[in-house]
């Protein structure tokens, strides 16, 4: 498997629906304005008077269409804007503690051997420690703020080789600009709701406030479930891309292979709406589509608008083909010592990435 196509293959698929956005944007208002002048058409019908269309008519219906999806886009990029630190607190992550057990004294060597080989910025690591379903997200504008954050249960069931291809699929988000990319997605969705919500409100006034507020309603869910689509169709193809980039930086499929057959085998052994919770932990808005497998227990609509590949997809790129799930049971991995060049036999300052090349071409 050629893994540098797969990722260009996942740029390419993704400049396209970033197109797609933008064009329905444009279809959006544009079904605005139709709809209200059908609206319009359908009141002078059953009016006993002839009303002709108001001055400006079309410029108000642009212009208030326009206002409330790029306003609703740059108030929910706005909120997000506190930072990958913040939003990861918000859903119950804490800062790394190395110091308090040798799971965490490995992830946090992991994170340091993998940004040097990929000559990055070191990104705050955290935990969520009351979450026993294995995954992690990563979150943040640029690496300045950027965050990685792992579940206890990941720390608890993950061996080393998988737990470098789960830190490096979240690497390959903050390197790729994905996390950014997630949250301006999120702020442009948000932006085409609120047209539906304007209708949604106006319905509520009866009169002729009714009818145009049913039409703005009818434009206004097209454009949000389209905007839905194209923004899980982008997730999709950037987790691919990180997936295809977490192989190349660990040299492995087994890494993160071994991960996602482990969630394979997690989740047809828990019980159904075991660690689901509304609105929390793995659970939040504002992280379900930066984790990296999504949550059990959504609605059949929210599936079909799921922001991630099928988990047999996934593993099926990885390896070729099909795999089993792997067992899960706690991992009694060695303590091992803080990491440092000196301790990989590598001269202080010298970098992995400099002794291999961990970009070749073909796999």
């Amino acid at each position: 498997m050629k893994f540098w196509d797969h990722q260009e293959d996942a740029r390419s698929e993704t400049r396209r629906l970033l197109l797609g956005f933008a064009i329905a944007v444009a279809v959006l208002v544009a079904a605005v304005h139709l709809a209200l002048v059908v609206a319009w058409w359908l009141m002078t019908v059953l009016l006993p008077v002839q009303l002709p269309f108001p001055a400006g008519f079309l410029a108000a219906n642009v212009g208030v269409s326009l206002m409330l999806v790029l306003g609703g886009w740059w108030v929910e990029t706005s909120n997000l804007r506190a930072g990958g630190v913040k939003l990861a607190r918000r859903v119950g992550a804490r800062e790394l503690r190395p110091s308090l057990s040798h799971a965490e004294q490995r992830l946090s060597n992991i994170v340091d051997e993998l940004c040097i080989a990929a000559h990055m910025r070191r990104p705050e690591v955290m935990v969520m420690p009351r979450t026993d379903a294995i995954n992690a997200f990563a979150a943040g504008w640029d690496e300045s703020d950027a965050v990685v954050a792992v579940t206890q249960g990941a720390l608890d069931y993950l061996n080393r080789e998988e737990m470098q291809g789960m830190v490096a699929h979240e690497l390959s988000h903050i390197h790729e600009g994905d996390t950014r990319l997630k949250m301006r997605l999120a702020g442009m969705v948000f932006g085409l709701e609120l047209v539906y919500n304007f209708g949604d409100t106006l319905r509520e006034r009866r009169g002729l406030a009714w009818w145009f507020g049913s039409a703005i309603m009818l434009a206004g869910f097209a454009g949000w479930l389209t905007g839905r689509m194209l923004k899980a169709a982008v997730s999709r193809q950037r987790e691919h891309l990180a997936d295809a980039r977490a192989v190349q930086w660990t040299r492995s499929r087994d890494g993160l292979g071994g991960v996602l057959r482990k969630v394979m085998a997690q989740r047809r052994n828990t019980p159904a709406g075991y660690e689901v919770h509304r609105h929390t932990g793995l659970n939040h808005p504002s992280v379900q589509h930066m984790l990296l497998v999504d949550v059990e227990g959504l609605g059949s609509l929210e599936r079909r608008l799921d922001s991630h590949p099928p988990l047999e997809e996934r593993v099926r790129r990885l390896y070729g083909r099909s795999m089993q799930p792997l067992k899960v049971e706690p991992v009694a991995a060695a303590p091992e010592p803080a990491w440092r060049p000196e301790s990989a036999g590598l001269p202080a300052g010298a970098t992995i990435a400099s002794l291999v090349d961990p970009f070749a071409r073909h796999m």
